[in-house]
């Protein structure tokens, strides 16, 4: 169900948009994207508000994601006889007797904006709201706020003595059409005190102004998340960093053959280091984006100090700042770690590689020393077998010649084989020669 007080569709206008989605402009295709991009900008409308109003938005972590706030909307859809939202919506508005109820589903969190009348009293307890014990909570609460939107008279402006003098803001904004209160303290329901003094402001920059003050404080809140994981990590981190200094002074003294243990400790408190990077990564860079939120919105505030009041953006710089910065520092350390124990492992590994490489070239100084041994060992050999062939040959050359009758040509067998020798040396010696070479060439 719509807020008649929210900027809604008309059914002329979801016409026309059923008829673009289905045949696109001037009859093109539309990319698949084009609807939820274009969506986006109207995702958020701002509520609209008029003096006087009470306004209370909560803020719960809803790890379980739509489904469980689906069923919450659901439940309150049907106790205020309302329409459940589509499983795949992200805002939704149901109107609950006197006020008006709207929902809207942010990455990690959901927020519950409830806007109705206002107490006579600051502070006294509100009418008709839906949260209470009957409220099925999607998720834990991480931040509430309670805002009260009164018009701007003396009267109101005795409220300011409610709020703490020690940390309370007060800043015109809106060109000095509206004065906006708070101590950032919660009050007894744990909701942080927001007062909003009125001067002729419309309806709709009215309810701009509540969604910046409710962002501010919902998302300075979510930014706060990242320190104390900072904290928790900060001791770790000073322990790797001992443990780091340690290590790289065993490196100059240990050596190649006793650097495998060395290199396993540095291993070990690198996967513990990229362990804690990799589970506080996404906390951080929530809390730089949310810190980024918070300060566009005082961006937007365009505040103007009021004389004896500290301005928001003044309290807020001093109380977040450092907390942001915390966050940067361990997410740098943690980061400069990382990469100064892998240049660890780095010079350790090129020491080894040094070691063994020293080791082969030992080797094979050995295995060429040894080669030019067997060579010449094999040419040794060479000669003895050419002298061995040679005697078998020239043995079997007397043979012929006692065989043929030498004698019949004037030549005794002797002298046959006496000149046969030298011819057989040349012979088997060139034949071995070339056999060699063609080894030789066919190894290269």
């Amino acid at each position: 169900m719509n807020d008649p007080t929210m900027p809604s569709s008309t059914p002329e206008r979801d016409d026309v948009t059923q008829r673009v989605e289905r045949r696109g402009a001037f009859g093109f295709p539309l990319h698949v994207n084009r609807s939820a991009a274009l969506g986006e900008i109207h995702s958020r409308p701002a509520p609209s508000v008029s003096a006087p109003r009470a306004l209370v938005k909560l803020c719960f972590m809803t790890e379980g994601g739509s489904t469980v706030d689906h069923a919450v909307l659901s439940e309150l859809s049907r106790r205020h006889g309302a329409a459940p939202p589509e499983k795949s919506a992200r805002h939704h508005t149901i109107v609950t007797g006197n006020g008006t109820l709207q929902w809207e589903r942010h990455t990690e969190a959901s927020t519950y904006l409830w806007q109705g009348p206002l107490p006579a009293e600051f502070g006294a307890q509100l009418m008709g709201h839906p949260f209470g014990e009957e409220f099925p909570a999607p998720g834990t609460l991480i931040a509430g706020v309670r805002m009260e939107i009164r018009e701007h008279s003396q009267p109101s402006l005795d409220l300011i003595a409610h709020f703490d003098q020690a940390t309370i803001c007060c800043s015109s904004v809106e060109g000095g059409l509206a004065t906006v209160v708070t101590d950032f303290w919660q009050d007894a329901s744990g909701l942080t005190r927001i007062l909003v003094l009125d001067k002729g402001m419309t309806p709709q920059r009215t309810g701009a102004l509540a969604q910046r003050l409710f962002d501010i404080e919902i998302y300075r809140t979510l930014a706060m998340l990242g320190l104390p994981l900072a904290q928790r990590l900060s001791p770790r981190m000073r322990k790797a960093e001992d443990q780091l200094a340690a290590l790289t002074d065993r490196m100059r003294s240990v050596e190649a053959g006793d650097a495998e243990p060395l290199l396993d400790d540095i291993t070990s408190l690198a996967a513990d280091l990229e362990a804690d990077a990799a589970s506080s990564l996404y906390r951080f860079g929530a809390s730089r984006a949310y810190d980024e939120i918070v300060q566009d919105r005082l961006d937007a505030l365009s505040e103007e100090p009021v004389t004896g009041f500290e301005t928001w953006r003044g309290f807020l710089g001093r109380r977040i700042a450092p907390a942001m910065r915390t966050c940067r520092s361990v997410e740098d350390r943690l980061a400069n770690l990382s990469l100064k124990l892998a240049r660890a492992a780095t010079l350790l590994r090129t020491k080894v590689d040094v070691a063994v490489e020293k080791q082969n070239r030992d080797l094979l100084h050995s295995m060429n020393t040894r080669a030019k041994l067997q060579l010449r060992l094999q040419q040794t050999v060479e000669g003895l077998s050419v002298a061995a062939v040679s005697y078998y040959v020239v043995g079997l050359i007397g043979y012929v010649a006692k065989g043929a009758g030498a004698e019949r040509f004037g030549l005794k067998d002797s002298t046959v084989t006496a000149m046969a020798v030298p011819i057989v040396l040349i012979v088997i010696w060139l034949l071995v020669r070339r056999i060699r070479r063609s080894h030789s060439d066919g190894s290269h």
